[in-house]
């Protein structure tokens, strides 16, 4: 995990496809607090968004017109996902967006490691009605815009902080071994074109 660090992200999409990243945030966690935070407007490859998108995000496709395509903005990402651990609420969504967006511009899945802060706040606090971003949000006092790419991932962020401070683990990766969590790697076949 490099220098300890890790990343949180969180995407939004246009439509149903896992190749239509419209927004991504970030926050980085470094000596247990959040050092930066970043987020961007993506113009997916196919200009469709879903109503149903829309309705969560709010954002349309005025709004990523003259924003960079995922291709141009990945080298930007890439660096700092590199050498990081990644996490994401409900990671499996994100994950399949980032290996789905990046199978669309033909380019290869880095060799990302990931965990699930669902994962971790179901065994942290098992107690609560569910798991969902806003309601474990919600129980920590984290306030936050939901579907806001970057408030989305600083809720994350928060969430993997708090578990800390509750278990007493000085670092995600102690935190992911007291809950006997394993990361897991973006599996790079996901990146090849679809049929």
């Amino acid at each position: 995990m490099g220098d300890g660090a890790y990343v949180a992200i969180d995407f939004e999409t246009a439509n149903e496809k896992r190749s239509s990243a419209c927004a991504l945030g970030i926050a980085v966690v470094a000596g247990a607090q959040i050092v930066e935070r970043q987020s961007w407007l993506i113009k997916p490859p196919e200009m469709r968004f879903n109503p149903i998108n829309i309705s969560i995000h709010g954002i349309s496709p005025g709004d990523v017109e003259d924003a960079p395509s995922f291709g141009e903005l990945w080298p930007v990402v890439q660096d700092y996902l590199k050498d990081r651990t990644v996490i994401a609420h409900n990671a499996a969504f994100d994950m399949g967006v980032l290996t789905g967006t990046l199978s669309a511009y033909g380019l290869p899945a880095p060799n990302i490691h990931y965990s699930c802060t669902l994962a971790i706040a179901r065994h942290v606090w098992p107690a609560l009605p569910n798991h969902k971003l806003g309601s474990v949000a919600g129980h920590l006092g984290i306030a936050f815009s939901h579907h806001d790419a970057a408030d989305d991932a600083m809720a994350a962020a928060k969430i993997a902080m708090s578990a800390c401070d509750r278990t007493g683990s000085v670092s995600l990766t102690e935190l992911l071994k007291t809950l006997n969590l394993r990361t897991r790697r973006l599996r790079s076949h996901w990146s090849l074109p679809y049929k």
